[in-house]
């Protein structure tokens, strides 16, 4: 096997300094593979969208290495830009541009020539069903209309690696489905994906492999069925609360009865 895509290496993050210290990521490890949707699991507060931050680029880590395509994001932190498309539910849009003006100012700020952006743009407006809003302005976009731009800004230099933090908080049923569809049809194209979410069932829909984040530390690590196997669990949700619960109470066995 080469290289992962992405890859984490005993990642710490804190905010403060002395006693008011927070260490929202402690000791992150995990890889993803080019072809493969990773899934980072937790709920508010559990360093997920820390982490993407920092392997974005935007945050330093206190310590450890977060490395994209080999690069090492805290010191070359603009050509690790240049490899991702970064996503979240947050993400703002200009609001008197048009998404087709949006579109090309970020395509010009990642170099791509004319030609070149133009044919991205309308290949970006047939698969993400967004042609009747190229020319309408962004202030007047619904919210599900307004993540199809968001989503289609951070693809449009077409990255090798795509960092979706919550991309379907507070969209309706068929815009998240809208969305996931659009991440697998990605993901068959070859591209390492990061897809925070804080809803198990779309992770159970929609990861390959899954990791279970817990206060800023890895609980677990595996596809879904094989985590839900280890908790001897029905449901990721039902597994998550055993881990969780078997961390803060060492003597508690996943799946099982306590320890003798």
């Amino acid at each position: 096997m080469g290289e992962p895509a992405v890859s984490l290496q005993a990642l710490a993050k804190s905010f403060g300094q002395g006693t008011a210290s927070i260490r929202a990521v402690d000791g992150l490890a995990f890889a993803v593979s080019a072809g493969e949707i990773y899934g980072l699991l937790g709920p508010n507060g559990a360093g997920k969208t820390t982490t993407l931050r920092i392997l974005a680029g935007l945050l330093s880590p206190s310590s450890g290495q977060a490395l994209i395509g080999g690069v090492d994001v805290g010191r070359s932190p603009e050509t690790v830009k240049t490899r991702l498309g970064f996503l979240s539910a947050t993400t703002g849009l200009h609001g008197r541009l048009t998404a087709r003006e949006v579109l090309a100012y970020f395509g010009r700020l990642h170099g791509m020539g004319e030609t070149a952006l133009q044919t991205r743009i309308a290949e970006l407006a047939r698969a993400l069903d967004m042609g009747r809003l190229l020319d309408r302005r962004c202030e007047g976009l619904s919210t599900g209309e307004r993540q199809r731009v968001s989503l289609a800004r951070a693809v449009v230099a077409d990255p090798p690696v795509l960092i979706l933090d919550e991309p379907t908080s507070g969209l309706d049923v068929l815009a998240s489905r809208f969305l996931r569809d659009f991440v697998r049809a990605e993901r068959g194209r070859g591209k390492a994906i990061i897809f925070s979410t804080h809803y198990l069932a779309e992770a159970e829909l929609l990861c390959d492999r899954i990791g279970l984040l817990f206060r800023g530390r890895l609980l677990r690590e595996g596809t879904p069925a094989a985590l839900r196997a280890e908790a001897g669990a029905s449901t990721l949700e039902e597994a998550f609360l055993r881990f969780v619960d078997a961390s803060e109470s060492p003597e508690t066995v996943p799946g099982g009865p306590p320890a003798a």
